[in-house]
């Protein structure tokens, strides 16, 4: 199956990943620790820390594209191309959540912060 994304690139957009949200047509997960989650995550992600994808792999669902997010993109960037490593059409969303959030898309719980790392 095609990827909906653009495969030479490894980062797609807060709007690109908003979209996919809507749609269904990716799985997003968020890498961040739990403190991080539990202050303030986006509606419709899987939270999944980095230090524990591997051993939770079998939660992902391969069969469409999978969209890491962090705070800031450096630890969605190093899940991505860890994924792409082993074949599967991974990408990470530009900016992390700080992006997503600072051009004002919601945060769940309301209220919800980003919070520091």
């Amino acid at each position: 199956m095609p990827s909906i994304f653009d495969s030479n690139q490894l980062d797609v957009t807060p709007e690109q990943t908003q979209a996919a949200l809507a749609d269904d047509s990716a799985q997003v997960i968020d890498v961040r620790e739990t403190y991080e989650w539990d202050a303030g995550r986006i509606d419709g992600a899987l939270h999944i820390e980095l230090e524990h994808l591997a051993s939770n792999a079998s939660k992902i669902d391969t069969d469409r594209p999978v969209i890491f997010h962090c705070r800031l993109g450096s630890r969605s960037a190093m899940a991505a191309q860890a994924f792409r490593g082993v074949g599967i059409d991974a990408y990470s969303m530009v900016g992390g959540i700080q992006r997503w959030h600072d051009e004002g898309r919601p945060l769940s719980p309301e209220g919800g912060v980003v919070a520091d790392h």
